[in-house]
């Protein structure tokens, strides 16, 4: 059983579950959302994409992120997914990151895109 991300109790008042799919599509977030040093027992966990808030928006923050995410992910669920591609587009002060992988044992393509505000 995964556990839902954020945690919350179902409608019977137990742990909530996620689907395969979704827990990957929850840690994928996890990991690109952390701050380095949020985590006291793992100070390195994250993508340190949050840091880059302050960057001036266009081409060169885009190349930045990308290179970020793919490092990132393929550091800490590189057991659980297969990276097929990662684009980012910085446009009007927010950022979008789309990302296409599959699960290791599974030939099957997902994409999750998650957009920020910068």
């Amino acid at each position: 059983m995964n556990t839902a991300y954020p945690y919350h109790l179902d409608r019977r008042g137990r742990t909530a579950a996620a689907s395969d799919d979704q827990h990957l599509r929850n840690l994928i977030e996890q990991v690109l959302f952390t701050a380095a040093g949020e985590r006291v027992m793992r100070p390195d966990f994250g993508s340190g994409i949050n840091a880059l808030v302050f960057a001036p928006a266009g081409d060169t923050l885009a190349a930045a992120v990308q290179s970020q995410v793919q490092g990132a992910l393929e550091q800490w669920l590189g057991d659980r997914i297969r990276i097929a591609a990662v684009e980012a587009e910085s446009d009007n002060g927010s950022l979008r990151v789309e990302v296409r992988y599959s699960a290791l044992n599974s030939d099957v393509l997902r994409q999750v895109t998650l957009s920020r505000t910068l």
